[in-house]
């Protein structure tokens, strides 16, 4: 709580960078015109993203597809411009998995300010459900809406999600919520029954549709700041214990190497739903986004090594293809300072919020801006660690639900 008076979020941060050596890149102000190909012709775009089987924007130069690509569904775009790249079946209804998780937090993240404190009650993690991924929150407990965040994208923890429902009015005022801004979005093949993602009769999503949470997301700094964070504090009754992203593209763990500039989204798992993933990477000024949606293969990993191999051909592919396709704009928020463009299906342009495009967890930079507080039994427990480089920042208006230095 110190931490959060006496330092900014913006203060935060860039602290923390400064002891990490790295720095944040946001998605540039506009697309680079010269770049860009012009639209497939009417051909190639029959029946553009939406038919059976794969489609991509044939030019020269752009490389062959992947091989061994076995996912029921996936789609290749660039967050910057919105191109669809190349797609299979992208709005193929199928189970999102903790992937729902995304448009979880686009609808409810901008609500709480980070360092509020919240008593978990018993009625706060009702209804969660037996299997579920869990980060370890507690009844009686008293977390930092931060640290829920952190249990959200890092752990994926059902129980951190049910808290925050709860403090959004509830289960189902929140599917309901959520349901609304998957509408608002242009996003039709969704339909929510659970906030968290769980195996649910009726609930499904679209390659297309969890790439356009995730492009929403990445236009939040605070969503784009939680879904990079390879590893964080997390308050428990016996003190603080370190979690870690169980994204392995993010993590760079169980076999998978750390995917060069990775910066997030969101992974998941259920048995209904297979895995699934939302990815999101960046390279010489761009950023794109893969979304890969229950591989067949059975190989181990396959949703990682499939994702990955797509963002290879991505970044090969990009401003050479032709898109097939352009995601919905992201709707402007009332308070946006910082906007960058980015094109709707028609192609008019519409202002966005910036990204801040994290380019990985320095180890001792996400310790040094991450101060994980909890409260138990009426004793305030708080890590407060020093940061290289004071700065002091009065910011004017309402403080959102960031996460303090974390790059």
């Amino acid at each position: 709580m110190a931490t959060d008076a006496l330092y900014s979020r913006k203060a935060a941060a860039i602290a923390a960078l400064a002891l990490a050596g790295i720095s944040l890149t946001s998605i540039p102000a506009t697309a680079r015109p010269t770049d860009r190909p012009a639209a497939a012709g009417p051909d190639s775009r029959r029946p553009a993203a939406y038919g059976p089987g794969v489609r991509v924007g044939e030019a020269p130069d752009v490389p062959e597809l992947p091989g061994g690509l076995s996912a029921r569904s996936w789609m290749v775009s660039d967050a910057d411009t919105g191109d669809v790249l190349a797609a299979k079946d992208p709005h193929r209804k199928l189970p999102p998995a903790s992937t729902l998780k995304t448009l979880f937090a686009v609808t409810v993240l901008p609500k709480f300010e980070a360092g509020s404190v919240h008593h978990v009650n018993a009625t706060d993690l009702q209804g969660v459900a037996d299997g579920s991924s869990l980060v370890g929150v507690k009844e009686g407990g008293q977390y930092r809406v931060a640290d829920l965040w952190r249990g959200v994208f890092l752990r994926s923890g059902n129980d951190a999600v049910h808290v925050l429902a709860s403090m959004n009015g509830g289960w189902d005022a929140t599917a309901q919520e959520m349901q609304k801004t998957a509408g608002r979005l242009g996003a039709r093949d969704t339909t929510v029954k659970s906030p968290d993602g769980y195996d649910t009769p009726g609930q499904v999503s679209s390659a297309y549709d969890l790439t356009v949470f995730g492009r929403a997301g990445l236009a939040n700094p605070d969503f784009a700041r939680y879904c990079a964070t390879a590893s964080a504090h997390f308050p428990t009754p016996d003190g603080i214990t370190r979690i870690e992203n169980t994204n392995r593209l993010l993590a760079g763990s169980h076999g998978m190497t750390r995917y060069p500039g990775i910066i997030g989204v969101k992974n998941g798992y259920t048995s209904h739903a297979g895995n699934t993933l939302v990815a999101a990477a960046r390279r010489d000024g761009r950023t794109l986004l893969v979304t890969v949606m229950h591989p067949s293969s059975g190989e181990y990993n396959a949703v990682y090594k499939e994702a990955g191999a797509l963002l290879d051909w991505g970044f090969d592919s990009v401003g050479k293809a032709r898109p097939i396709d352009t995601l919905h704009a992201v709707p402007a928020l009332p308070d946006d300072r910082s906007p960058y463009r980015a094109r709707d299906r028609s192609g008019h342009r519409a202002d966005i919020r910036r990204p801040a495009a994290g380019t990985g967890m320095a180890q001792g930079a996400q310790d040094a801006g991450n101060s994980a507080a909890a409260i138990w039994g009426g004793g305030v427990g708080a890590v407060i660690l020093a940061v290289a480089g004071t700065l002091a920042w009065r910011r004017q208006g309402r403080r959102r639900g960031r996460p303090q230095g974390e790059a």
